[in-house]
């Protein structure tokens, strides 16, 4: 990614809403985060898992009029609605696949373009605004997400050309692998519990809201546990992407040591999210499958897996 500012239409994904009398409660009852925090001014990353902890997809959640919207991969999108919908009869919710109602747009640096757009958005993770039929998303430090009526698209598309120029898709990913955000896709679903992908840290899972599908896994492993594994931000001097899912070998273990989650092209050639046994990890010979010769290099998260922080939420 370079130093410039971009947007990106964020088409990779699907909105998916829960409206209704009783959306809050039920929605309420199916995910890690705790939609007290949701507001018209805070959106949060969470996840639904299954009974047995296993994430099953992971989004983004905001309130908009009498329901919420949750961002997340399409495929999954699909999956998830008809999973949901035999719960949902006994509520008064109303979900639906909005994804043709939407326009989304990621910007990097994208604060000046905001300023123009008339928007004022605080520099706080999660931060939201509604403002001039558009609302704004503040996912990380340099990445911003804007959502617009799918009528209103095109007219900001055509001043986001006018403030902005238009890169592909990669930038935006590589931002998320930058601000250590992952994803769950179709690969995936089932594989990690929120931990592995370190979504306490990100204030996606709460520990203090109550019952919730897989609550009583994903708590235990908090208070109780030793997760040996954790999801880390890896790069290596290739020029191909490697597939979500694609497994993490290391020359003191006989079977694979973890999976990648999300990955994108970078400067140095490719950059990733993976989850990995902590124990590989400190040894320091992690590679990739099929490229035995190269070591991953192991480089920053933006934030610190601090239990205790978690737990207090």
């Amino acid at each position: 990614m370079t130093g410039c500012a971009s947007f990106t239409p964020l088409t990779h994904e699907g909105v998916f809403a829960v409206r209704g009398p009783d959306a809050k409660a039920f929605l309420q009852g199916q995910i890690t985060c705790n939609l007290a925090y949701v507001s018209d001014e805070r959106s949060s990353l969470g996840a639904r898992c299954t009974p047995k902890g296993r994430m099953l997809s992971s989004f983004r959640v905001l309130l908009e009029n009498d329901g919420y919207l949750l961002a997340m991969d399409t495929q999954v999108l699909d999956v998830q609605l008809a999973e949901m919908q035999k719960y949902a009869v006994f509520s008064k919710s109303k979900l639906s696949n909005d994804s043709a109602l939407w326009s989304r747009f990621g910007l990097y640096q994208g604060d000046a373009a905001l300023t123009a757009l008339g928007i004022d958005l605080p520099q706080e993770v999660n931060s939201t605004v509604h403002s001039n039929q558009m609302i704004a998303v503040r996912v990380s430090e340099l990445l911003t997400e804007l959502w617009v009526s799918a009528d209103e698209g095109p007219c900001l598309h055509k001043r986001l050309l006018n403030l902005l120029p238009e890169a592909p898709l990669n930038t935006w990913l590589l931002g998320q692998i930058r601000s250590g955000i992952g994803h769950v896709s179709m690969q995936t679903r089932e594989q990690f519990i929120p931990q592995m992908l370190n979504l306490p840290a990100l204030d996606a899972v709460s520990f203090k809201k109550g019952c919730y599908t897989g609550q009583e896994i994903v708590a235990r492993m908090q208070y109780l546990g030793k997760l040996k594994r954790h999801m880390y931000r890896f790069q290596l001097a290739v020029s191909e992407v490697p597939a979500t899912g694609t497994p993490l070998l290391s020359p003191v273990h006989s079977s694979a040591v973890g999976e990648v989650v999300s990955a994108a092209r970078s400067e140095y050639g490719v950059e990733l999210l993976a989850t990995a046994l902590d124990e590989a990890v400190g040894d320091g010979r992690i590679y990739l499958d099929g490229h035995e010769a190269q070591v991953l290099e192991q480089l920053e998260l933006p934030y610190l897996l601090d239990t205790e922080r978690e737990i207090l939420r």
